[in-house]
């Protein structure tokens, strides 16, 4: 039983990733458009570096405060959508590896994925980098943790409650 549930989570994940790259990376850029945007140029003009956002929080305090001039709805879809997006990661990496079982890892991993994909956008131009999307990225990685570590918390409890139950 567990060797059934743990191919499920690795496709779950499998599936998921695949379908983050998408929504993150390219989003706005048919497939077979791709392997246009593959390729490297050093380029960078003032639009360019202009078009990124490497100071924290700017993006987010300007959606939250500034931006009456963006749709409320745009802004909410886009500071949500960053969390939301990156929540499933928290939860299925601690389903399907030890090492992944502490807030502390889960929190550096997506910190990681969240990085590699900024950091795509802005060599292969698939979108802009934005520092903020990095803190709500990690920040929906770590809420997919909570849950997830109550249950196995709970569940190792019970283990231990079982064990000593039998001896």
């Amino acid at each position: 039983m567990k060797i059934i549930i743990k191919v499920f989570l690795s496709i779950a994940l499998s599936l998921y990733l695949i379908i983050l790259t998408k929504l993150v990376l390219i989003k706005y850029i048919p497939l077979s458009a791709v392997i246009n945007h593959l390729t490297f140029s050093f380029d960078f003009d003032d639009y360019y570096w202009n078009s990124h956002n490497f100071i924290p929080f700017k993006t987010i305090t300007y959606y939250l405060f500034l931006a009456n001039d963006i749709n409320f709805n745009i802004r909410v879809e886009n500071l949500t959508g960053n969390v939301i997006g990156f929540v499933p990661f928290g939860f299925l990496l601690p389903l399907l590896f030890r090492n992944f079982r502490s807030l502390k890892n889960v929190t550096f991993a997506t910190f990681c994925l969240s990085l590699l994909f900024e950091v795509l956008q802005l060599i292969f131009r698939f979108g802009s980098f934005d520092i903020d999307d990095l803190i709500l990225n990690t920040l929906g990685g770590m809420l997919g943790y909570i849950p997830i570590s109550f249950f196995l918390k709970c569940n190792s409890r019970r283990k231990v409650e079982q064990k000593s139950v039998m001896y």
